[in-house]
């Protein structure tokens, strides 16, 4: 498959303006009362994320072969609670992080009582947000309630929750390779899971298709992690928008500390590659979901 790196960034750059667009609609306006909650909720969704979850909803959709208008509040639901959990990740009772995306932190901007309380509110909103496709003709109710069922899932105990539990219990203990993959299956790539499943359910997809795209998402969000913790040891800290090694600062067991660099990279690139056969089954459709893949291997932040 042909991967042109400049267009592919454009393509990226166009559906990361089209869902912050979207987003500003579906939020609760910045001076509505009281104003100190919904600014830090526009400030702590508006920080320059790469929208990703959002934008595999609608690819999702689209591979399902329906409306990604249909889509849309599923997709801006996903963000919501994607921003809530980094919110929630930088407390100091958590990672205690100061910076995130090259900006202070929530709870740096608003206080720490604010940033818990603004986590909470995009959480729950998110799920209000969502029914709101119940409206849509096309839509059906049935595919909605699973939708919302998966997302409740994905994001509570036995997802990125969850996750983030194990997460907390294993810092300074070196956790074996079956604790680490789990951990992160849980805190990254369910919500990841959701959001391509999400888009394809609310789209009517098959069950075959389904199975197709699930798979590509658990591999996708693998292949994100790993990056992710290569990224911690040697990316540049300008673009990541946050110091390098902090994983190492808070005790945490990561891929390249437990298998190596080069093992690291490897284990992403064969991911990827299990992320592109598992779109054998669709054609031009699935290009940027393909080109996406890809371009984990080498993005810098």
């Amino acid at each position: 498959m042909d991967f042109d790196f400049p267009e592919f960034k454009q393509e990226l750059e166009k559906r990361k303006h089209y869902i912050d667009n979207c987003l500003k609609q579906y939020l609760t306006r910045k001076d509505a009362y009281p104003p100190v909650i919904h600014e830090a909720m526009h400030y702590a969704v508006f920080n320059g994320g790469k929208r990703l979850r959002p934008i595999m909803v609608l690819e999702g959709a689209g591979l399902a072969g329906g409306n990604q208008d249909n889509a849309v509040s599923i997709a801006c639901a996903l963000e919501m609670i994607h921003s809530y959990s980094l919110v929630h990740d930088d407390l100091p009772a958590m990672d205690n992080d100061e910076l995130r995306r090259g900006k202070p932190t929530c709870h740096i901007v608003f206080g720490e009582a604010n940033a818990i309380l603004t986590g909470d509110a995009l959480l729950t909103g998110a799920f209000a947000v969502m029914t709101e496709a119940a409206e849509l003709p096309e839509v059906k109710l049935i595919n909605l309630i699973r939708v919302i069922r998966e997302v409740a899932d994905s994001a509570g105990s036995q997802g990125m929750v969850g996750g983030q539990v194990i997460d907390l219990e294993s810092e300074d203990k070196n956790i074996d390779y079956e604790t680490l993959k789990t951990l992160h299956s849980l805190k990254t790539g369910k919500l990841f899971q959701a959001a391509l499943r999400s888009g394809a359910l609310i789209g009517d997809i098959n069950q075959e298709g389904l199975t197709a795209i699930d798979e590509y998402a658990r591999n996708f969000g693998l292949a994100f992690q790993i990056t992710d913790d290569i990224l911690d040891i040697n990316g540049n800290q300008a673009l990541l928008g946050k110091p390098t090694g902090s994983d190492a600062k808070n005790g945490k067991t990561t891929y390249p500390g437990l298998l190596g660099l080069e093992k690291s990279r490897e284990m992403a690139e064969n991911c990827v590659a299990a992320c592109i056969r598992s779109l054998e089954k669709f054609g031009k459709e699935a290009d940027f979901l393909r080109q996406l893949a890809c371009f984990t291997l080498i993005r810098k932040n």
